[in-house]
Formats: structure tokens, sequence, C-alpha cells
């Protein structure tokens, strides 16, 4: 038996008829499929960074700070001036600066995951030049032993392969992953479709100047059932006359027989505006950004705005930087054969200025301390002579 009867103008004729209150019907609206968006880096990129400004901001925000805090070079004796490391990482390589450089790698590790910075070597000694490459065109090849024994960086459809000693990878935390990170913009993709598809839904509206869908009601000839002519012309004037911004606001002419029944939650009921501000704290969460920073209402975690920057600066930047700099400087010592640490200058952030001026304070005042001990506290190499003082 073939069953048909979902179909409109079916062969064959129903052995009995009912009555149905449905039956005159005529209901427009959308499927109630649930559709997320690819997972992937690329795809994410699109989505959660091109196309959505909570994400954009929030990559924008945290890899700004981050490439514009000082960075300081020292071992366990001292804290240098100057430096092949620090002239090496003043200027990169011909086309960016350290700023830049820093930047592209902070931005690639909030939204992949990964990070590749590429050192470029004319002998055995310091690098000349360093590069940031594309983590979405980056492939690990592992060894026998699982780690990894090269790179390869695919693009225009070629091949180049990396001597692992060659590149930096950094990465984030993935409990499921041997070899690549997990990135900000995968834990927030859920978040990101619904501000999506919310600003998407508030664009559809204004299409059709703000008013939600409804439903044609057939009053014909009593039968209750439009002919397939009827209804395949009233689907073409609607698709044609009613449809998109240009018909906004535009009267419908009802034939006789026809009637509007105006269907779903407006605008207001539905809270369009509260589920986009809900999506847009879980994307800032995700990434740990303060919403205060991002002009995110309805927020009221930190008091002022100065207490949401110190937090952002104490609990995403600094972190985030102290790991990426600890990363490079020792990938950059065994090019070397120095211990060299590089680390963030805490002195010159200005948004924890005061929490340094009182651990300052506190420090000097405690007189049971030495002066090397007070060094030691403050993050300061010991002197040169190793003098107490």
């Amino acid at each position: 038996m073939v069953f048909d009867f979902l179909r409109r103008g079916a062969a064959g004729v129903a052995p009995e008829a009912k009555a149905s209150a449905a039956g005159p019907v005529v209901a427009w609206h959308t499927g109630g499929r649930v559709a997320w968006s690819p997972r992937d880096a690329v795809s994410l990129t699109r989505t959660g960074f091109s196309g959505n400004p909570v994400g954009f901001r929030s990559v924008k925000l945290i890899a700004e700070a981050a490439a514009a805090l000082p960075l300081v070079l020292q071992d366990q004796a001292q804290r240098f001036d100057t430096h092949p490391i620090l002239s090496l990482m003043r200027r990169p390589n011909a086309a960016q600066g350290r700023a830049e450089l820093m930047e592209a790698l902070f931005g690639q590790l909030l939204l992949s995951g990964n990070a590749y910075v590429e050192a470029v070597q004319t002998d055995e000694s310091l690098p000349v030049e360093l590069h940031v490459l594309r983590s979405d065109r980056m492939s690990v090849v592992p060894g026998a032993d699982g780690w990894p024994k090269a790179y390869d960086y695919a693009v225009g459809g070629k091949t180049h392969r990396f001597a692992a000693e060659n590149i930096c990878h950094i990465k984030s935390f993935h409990p499921q992953d041997d070899h690549y990170g997990f990135s900000p913009m995968q834990a927030a993709a859920m978040a990101i479709d619904v501000h999506n598809s919310a600003s998407r839904w508030s664009k559809s509206l204004l299409d059709n100047a703000a008013r939600p869908s409804g439903a044609l009601v057939w009053k014909g000839d009593g039968h209750g059932v439009m002919a397939e002519d009827q209804f395949r012309r009233l689907s073409d004037e609607i698709e044609q006359n009613y449809r998109g911004a240009r018909n906004a606001g535009r009267p419908m002419v009802l034939e006789g027989g026809l009637d509007w029944k105006p269907m779903g939650f407006s605008p207001s009921d539905m809270e369009f505006q509260k589920t986009k501000e809900a999506a847009a704290r879980e994307i800032a969460l995700a990434f740990g950004v303060p919403p205060m920073l991002l002009g995110i209402q309805g927020d009221a975690t930190y008091s002022n705005y100065q207490e949401a920057n110190r937090a952002f600066y104490r609990l995403t930047v600094l972190p985030l930087v102290t790991r990426v700099a600890a990363a490079l400087s020792e990938w950059l010592s065994g090019f070397t054969g120095e211990e060299m640490m590089l680390k963030p200058d805490l002195d010159q952030v200005p948004a924890l200025s005061a929490e340094r001026d009182a651990q300052w304070a506190r420090v000097s005042r405690a007189e049971f301390l030495t002066e090397a001990e007070k060094r030691a506290l403050l993050g300061l190499p010991a002197l040169a002579d190793g003098a107490d003082g």
C-alpha cells in the first residue's frame, strides 16, 4: 500500500472524508530542525570572527592587549637591556614588528587553539627571521614515538615540510587531542550560532515590516479545500508581491473566501534582544573577556570599568602572555644554548598599576626580608654582585 496522502493532488479518492478545523488553513512556517554551523577551524573563523561582532571584538581585544604588553629578557643573574633575542623580537621580519607578529600569533591561538612560529636560519645560530604561519594550513607529522617529527604546510596545492626544530608549536589545552589545541571559538560555537541566528531573524523581521508570519484561511465554497490551480496561483502571488523588503508594509488584497489570520509571537514576546545579549555574554565568557568591556548591557559582575579591565588583564591577558612568552623563550634558547626567560613586564601594565604599587609598598616595609628576597618577590633578578644591600 502506498501512502501518498501527504502529497497535494495525489491520485485516488479517500474512502472517507471527515471535517477538520485545520482543513481550511494554509500555514506558512519554517521547519523545526536545528541547524548548527560546522566546527572546523575555517568555518568557525568565518562564522565566529568574520561574521560575529562579539567574537571579532573578543579576539581583537585579547590579541591587541597581549601584543602590546612589554616583554623583558632575563636569566638567573641579570635582566638584559640588549641581547640578540631582544633584537629579533623587536624586528622579527622585514614586514612585521613585534606587535604585529605577536598579534598574529595570539589571534591564531585564540581562533584555532594552535599557533605556529617559523624560524628562518642561515646557520646554526639564532634565527634571522620569525614568521607566524596560518594554523588551518599546518598539520602535525607524528613520529613512531607519537611526538611530532615534522610539520606540513599546505598552500596552493603544494606542501612544504618543516623540521620540528624550526617550528614553535604553541597550543591550548585539549583533553582529547594529542597534537592540536582546543580554541575558545569551539567552546563558544553554540552561542555564536544563537547570536547569528537571532541577528538573521531580526533582519528577516525588518525585511517583512517587522511582522511575524500568519495563515490564509479559506472560507470559500464550503468544501474547505482550495482547488489545485487556486492554491498555486495564491502561492505565486504571495511570493512575488508580498515578500521581501521592497514589499514591506504593502497591503494584501484578498479575494472572496480568503481571510488573513496573524499567528506567532511578536518580537517583544520572543525577547530576541535578550536572547542575543545572553548569547553575547556566553561568547565573552568563553574568551575570558568581561562583557562590560564589550558594551554588553545587563552585566553587573564588576562595579566599574576599571575593575573589569583589571580582571581582564589579571585573569586572561597575563596568563596567556606568560605561557606564550615562556614557550618562545625556551624554543629560542635552544638555538643559542643559553637559558633565557621572556616574561611580561608587570611594572609597565597600566591596568595593574594599583596592584603593583601596593605590592611594592608591602614588600619594601618588610624589614625581615633581605634585599635579594625582596627582589625575588617582585620578580626581579638578583643583583650582579650578589650583595644584599
